[in-house]
């Protein structure tokens, strides 16, 4: 008799246990105390349908408090459609006191885009300041400056949804400074009035087609950066001097090629003379065999040779 109430023991709490977590009576209670009204049998479903009733039931609390018109099916379907409930019911709460007019639907629309309802509503009220990375640009003079401007924006609740984020209002400022400095004809321009950056930005309606409504752009700092142009010139002159260098090598070149054709043509002109005059002693021999040269002849050309080469050297000495 006692080992089976021994074992009964056990099987009575694991079952409480189960039953309590199937039937959360707790929450059931708490919802009954804040006078909403909540089936038990409807938090029974939740188990089965593998909703956390907290999740549902815990902000469904909050917003009936707050006299926000929601109800359980509409909080049930957001969860299991991948939404944060309570994020999505804070946002609700956080417009109603701000007056702003935003709905269940949209709210959760806005929450299943991926974009945070709750922060942006605290932006509608408080705008966010965004700060740019630093911007290169350069005037017409050639002298770049470095500019930092700071972005004041408040969410457009009903741009929420396929508005585009605070990445392309970053890229649309940096065009606009982008092209107002490089529109200026001297650099020293922008320096005196940074403000024109501003004020020309800020007219080209660069909010359009985004999540965010630009509410100022203030310049926040103007350094002055390199010589571009100056910079530009160094090095296309050096690109044109190289070119220079290089042709002048390939005329020189060619000149080498030159002059190693001629001296080869030189020789060869040389190698024919060589053999003319090797041609020379043999005439002299067929002459004298056919009898066309004498020796008197011979001698007689060799004074000949011999006395124009003194005269020669002669010449030569004075």
């Amino acid at each position: 008799m006692d080992i089976g109430i021994l074992i009964l023991i056990p099987i009575l709490v694991i079952g409480i246990m189960v039953f309590l977590y199937v039937v959360p009576l707790g929450l059931w209670v708490s919802a009954l105390a804040a006078g909403v009204n909540v089936g038990i049998f409807t938090l029974v479903g939740m188990r089965l349908r593998r909703v956390n009733p907290s999740q549902i039931v815990m902000p469904l609390i909050k917003a009936n408090k707050a006299g926000l018109d929601v109800n359980v099916n509409q909080l049930e379907a957001h969860y299991l459609a991948g939404g944060d409930v309570d994020r999505v019911v804070d946002a609700l709460i956080a417009a109603e006191r701000a007056s702003i007019p935003l709905t269940f639907e949209r709210s959760a629309a806005i929450d299943l885009a991926g974009r945070d309802v709750l922060e942006a509503v605290q932006m509608s009220v408080n705008p966010k300041v965004i700060e740019t990375p630093i911007i290169s640009a350069v005037a017409k003079n050639g002298i770049e400056l470095k500019v930092r401007a700071r972005v004041t924006v408040r969410a457009n609740i009903d741009r929420l949804v396929g508005g585009a984020g605070e990445a392309t209002i970053i890229a649309r400022v940096g065009e606009g400074i982008v092209t107002t400095v490089g529109s200026s004809e001297e650099h020293t321009d922008v320096l005196e009035n940074p403000d024109h950056i501003s004020r020309t930005v800020l007219g080209k309606g660069l909010d359009a087609g985004t999540a965010f409504e630009i509410l100022s752009i203030d310049i926040a700092d103007v350094d002055v950066g390199r010589n571009i142009g100056a910079q530009l010139q160094t090095d296309q002159a050096e690109a044109d001097k190289k070119i220079a260098q290089a042709r002048a090598e390939e005329r020189r070149a060619m000149a080498v090629a030159t002059e190693q054709e001629m001296r080869a043509k030189t020789q060869d002109m040389q190698a024919k003379v060589v053999e003319a005059q090797a041609e020379v002693p043999r005439a002299l021999a067929e002459a004298f065999r056919n009898g066309n040269l004498g020796v008197m002849d011979y001698y007689n050309m060799n004074n000949i040779i011999a006395d124009t080469k003194m005269r020669e050297n002669l010449a030569d000495g004075e």
